[in-house]
Order: C-alpha cells, then structure tokens, then sequence
C-alpha cells in the first residue's frame, strides 16, 4: 500500500533561528562532559543512527548495545549535514521515553581529546544534543558511555510528526553530507544488518524505497 504524499503546505516550517557552535563553545563542553574523567582510561561512545554505519573514528571494540530511557527519532531538522536553512532535512536524535539498540565504541584514552574534538563537530554543530553518560546494556556487561541525547527545548527539535510527512522532509533534504534519503536508509539497513528492530524506522524506509 502506498504512502500518501505530504503536501508541501503540511509540512511544518523549521524554526527561523539557528545558531552554530564555534570552537570555544565546543571545547568548553567537551570539558565539561570529561570533568570527572582520570585523562587516561578509556571511554566508550553509544552509537544510535549514522554512527552505526560510519562512525569515522578510531576504536578498540564495538559491542551491540541497548539503552533504557530513550528512543531513536527523526526529530532534528537538519540544515547543515543533511539539509539546508531553505530545504531541511530530519537527522536522528534520542528523545525521551523507551528504549534503543545501536552500537557502542570503546575508545582508547590516548585518543579521548581528538576523537572527541572531531565527535563534536560532527554531533554538535548546533548544540542540538545533550551529551550524557548512560549505562548501556552489551551481553558482555553494562557500560557506562557518552550519548548525545536530544535536547527538547533546541529551536530545532519536532516531534509529532506522521510517517507520510517524514518521508516528504526526508525526501527533500540535501546537506553537505549528501541526501537525507540515503542517511536515513543507510541507517535502516545497518539496523537490520545488526539484527536490530526498529518498526517506526522500518515502516520509513519502505516508504522511501516507494516510487515518489
């Protein structure tokens, strides 16, 4: 059965304000985040969309891993990665309520503050995400690991939206990492790759691989 098609008009405008990070903001919270860290241990980083599939960062073990308390959406415009400021698109965050498999990475300490210099370019361009250390649950034991959780009251979070309308945001995003599309099939194929569920995804992705 097919998915009806948003109309343009249904789709709800992103917020006018946007507001990007500089270098000093980001370090600042990288500091914070590692306060209680001993600068040499080693630390793990929960992976729940693209990560799964390109986490570009060094690592010494990855483990399939669920955490408690929150659930992977589409809930974050993207203007940057995989959309514009005139033509967003939807990237993934972890918004309150459930649970969510992904992957998590245990970095060695030695490579903590590059890693994380580049981890934060990457997922806080905006400071859309709170990062958190949560305990993730592996089969070889639980883990405490930084995640980037969604931050509820950033301009850039929506929640509420029906499939078909995801589907027509996703369609039409394009960001300096490539097509909104292909972010969110990617994600969806590396899931099912890992024997990881997730309905909501699913049901998305069958929509997209439709003819539009």
């Amino acid at each position: 059965m097919n998915t009806p098609a948003a109309r343009a008009d249904q789709i709800p405008p992103p917020p006018e304000a946007f507001h990007l990070r500089d270098a000093a903001w980001h370090q600042a919270s990288i500091n914070q985040t590692l306060q209680n860290w001993d600068g040499r241990s080693d630390l793990w980083v929960f992976g729940y969309g693209s990560l799964i599939w390109r986490p570009e960062f060094d690592h010494l073990e990855a483990r399939r891993a669920r955490i408690h308390g929150y659930h992977r959406a589409l809930c974050l415009w993207s203007r940057i990665n995989r959309g514009t400021p005139e033509q967003p698109g939807l990237v993934f965050g972890l918004d309150l309520g459930g649970s969510c498999e992904g992957t998590v990475y245990r970095i060695a300490g030695s490579r903590v503050p590059a890693i994380l210099d580049t981890l934060w370019q990457r997922e806080m361009p905006s400071a859309s995400y709170i990062p958190r250390w949560l305990n993730c649950h592996t089969e070889s034991g639980p883990v405490s690991s930084l995640v980037f959780t969604m931050d509820r009251s950033d301009e850039g979070y929506v929640t509420g939206l029906p499939i078909e309308q995801i589907v027509a945001i996703v369609r039409q995003g394009h960001g300096r990492y490539g097509p909104c599309t292909e972010y969110v099939l990617q994600t969806a194929d590396a899931l099912d790759a890992a024997g990881i569920t997730d309905r909501r995804l699913s049901a998305i992705a069958r929509s997209l691989r439709l003819p539009s």
